[in-house]
């Protein structure tokens, strides 16, 4: 019996490739279930994310035709349009493969901890429909266990990798108990989503969502449930916010030197935190005059962000090393079954 993973993510094919091959949850059980019924494959669970789709499978032949045949057929894709974007890792490579991929070292965004949840709900789906056995069972139980020893015995997790993350854990320096303090955040797109869902994870329980649509901000502020109001009502609210994040797709600046000393004046002078994720910027440079405000750019959070990634480059080498170490001892206990994959 041989190991086998096909697969395609982000860096063999691109979005418009990825999503026909992607799996809706809904399809997962009975695509695993259709391909362990064809005869060739005796395991099999399928990883289906954004920036990847993975089949990892045990199987009667050496070759990976079957399982590519079975993919072309199952989502109604072109050969000659998929094959040049798919791999294949036979045995010992797909060991290494799924340890890495639980690690965060095959992400796009190095060492993030998402691809974790999302391989073992993959697993636990296979695993329920039936599709899963002796040998893919123990390879995901020691996926799994690598992954935490990995985030354990390195740093890779460590350091923040996105100006959203960044911008909290920036917060998380400046305050003692960020989840006492009451934070405005200017924007309802993707970065300042991010950074709320952050803040949440973090528990801070005041979060004020402002933005130019009210409904986009209700509709981010029912999500981590906080609180929304439009951008004319900033001025009013202002003072309440010990931090306050931007980031909108305004022309022209959102707060003015003016309308954030007042605020101040409010406040007592109790020191304000604020972060402009946004180009152009929706915080007049002015602002940083003021002395109760410390003000950072997206090119100031840039620049940690890059320090971070240096980082976890660093930690990722230390992380390969207990992954080599983990595949030898997986395949010792595979051929100890005499199922030499090759």
């Amino acid at each position: 019996m041989n190991l086998l993973t096909l697969g395609l993510n982000h860096r063999t094919a691109p979005v418009a490739i990825r999503e026909k091959a992607a799996f809706a949850a809904g399809q997962l059980p009975d695509a695993v279930r259709s391909l362990v019924a064809n005869g060739d494959v005796s395991e099999a669970t399928i990883l289906s994310t954004c920036n990847r789709t993975e089949i990892y499978c045990r199987q009667n032949r050496i070759e990976p035709g079957p399982v590519f045949d079975w993919l072309c057929d199952y989502g109604q894709l072109p050969a000659n349009e998929l094959g040049d974007s798919t791999y294949t890792l036979p045995g010992e490579q797909a060991v290494q493969h799924a340890f890495r991929v639980a690690a965060g070292l095959d992400s796009m965004v190095l060492g993030e901890p998402q691809i974790l949840g999302q391989m073992k709900s993959a697993f636990s789906v296979a695993h329920k429909a039936g599709a899963t056995g002796k040998i893919l069972n123990r390879l995901f139980q020691h996926t799994f266990s690598v992954a935490k020893q990995v985030r354990t015995d390195t740093t890779i997790g460590a350091s923040a990798v996105s100006v959203a993350f960044a911008a909290v854990d920036l917060a998380k320096r400046i305050f003692s108990r960020l989840s006492d303090q009451t934070v405005l955040l200017i924007g309802a797109g993707e970065t300042i989503e991010l950074v709320a869902r952050h803040l949440r994870q973090n528990e801070v329980r005041h979060i004020i969502v402002a933005n130019r649509s009210i409904e986009r901000a209700q509709m981010l502020a029912g999500q981590v449930q906080s609180e929304a109001v439009s951008l004319a009502e900033i001025p009013n609210r202002l003072h309440e916010a010990d931090i306050v994040v931007a980031s909108t797709a305004s022309t022209l600046p959102i707060l003015g030197k003016g309308t954030v000393e007042s605020a101040l004046r409010k406040r007592r002078h109790r020191p304000m935190f604020m972060i402009d994720l946004a180009v152009p910027r929706d915080i007049e440079h002015e602002v940083d005059e003021l002395r109760d405000v410390f003000l950072y750019t997206v090119d100031d959070l840039h620049n940690v962000v890059q320090q971070n990634i240096a980082s976890r480059r660093e930690a990722a080498e230390e992380a390969e090393k207990i992954i080599d170490l983990q595949v030898m001892r997986f395949m010792h206990w595979l051929r100890s079954l005499d199922s030499v994959p090759t």
